[in-house]
């Protein structure tokens, strides 16, 4: 753990604000929910909650199906970070969402990319995959994930039924994280 040398005080409401550069560095915006952990010696530790972390063993195994259903890496994440996937090399999965994931996820929209589109969808930070479908995992009227579709060697562009199955499985994982 670090010291971050800043000092903030309970209010009478028993609230304490997180300042904005930590926020911004731990990538934590208004509404997203923080699990509380407490330890012995009176540390009292705020952790980003993210619903998809819990089901890290189902995901993977729904990013296989699905990837050998359409014949192409699958990448699902949470909000912040890569959490399952197949085709992809499992040290690469940790890395950030880029801002252009992010976008996707916070206007509630698909990604599916053409022939007409200049711009490419690089899903995780430093990666060099790049997604042809893109879906938020809606649970709760909350955004807590994307299921990523990326291309193969062949570049092909997505089907209308490789659409729909990505689709699908945002929607079933959204549902996952309703119970």
């Amino acid at each position: 753990m670090k010291a971050t040398g800043i000092v903030r005080r309970i209010d009478d409401l028993g609230r304490v604000v997180i300042p904005k550069e930590i926020r911004r560095t731990m990538r934590i915006r208004e509404g997203d929910p923080l699990e509380i952990f407490t330890a012995a010696d009176g540390e009292v530790i705020f952790k980003k909650y993210s619903p998809m972390g819990d089901f890290a063993e189902f995901t993977a195994q729904y990013a296989e199906v699905l990837g050998k259903a359409l014949n192409m890496p699958v990448l699902i994440t949470d909000r912040d970070r890569g959490i399952a996937g197949y085709g992809i090399k499992k040290d690469g999965l940790e890395r950030p969402v880029t801002r252009a994931l992010e976008e996707i996820m916070e206007n509630r929209s698909g990604y599916v990319a053409s022939h007409a589109q200049d711009i490419r969808l690089v899903p995780l930070e430093g990666d060099a995959h790049v997604a042809c479908l893109a879906f938020p995992i809606i649970g709760n009227g909350d955004v807590s994930g994307c299921v990523c579709a990326l291309f193969n060697q062949r570049e092909d562009f997505p089907t209308q039924a490789e659409i729909k199955l990505v689709q699908v499985a945002a929607g079933f994982l959204g549902k996952q994280t309703e119970d």
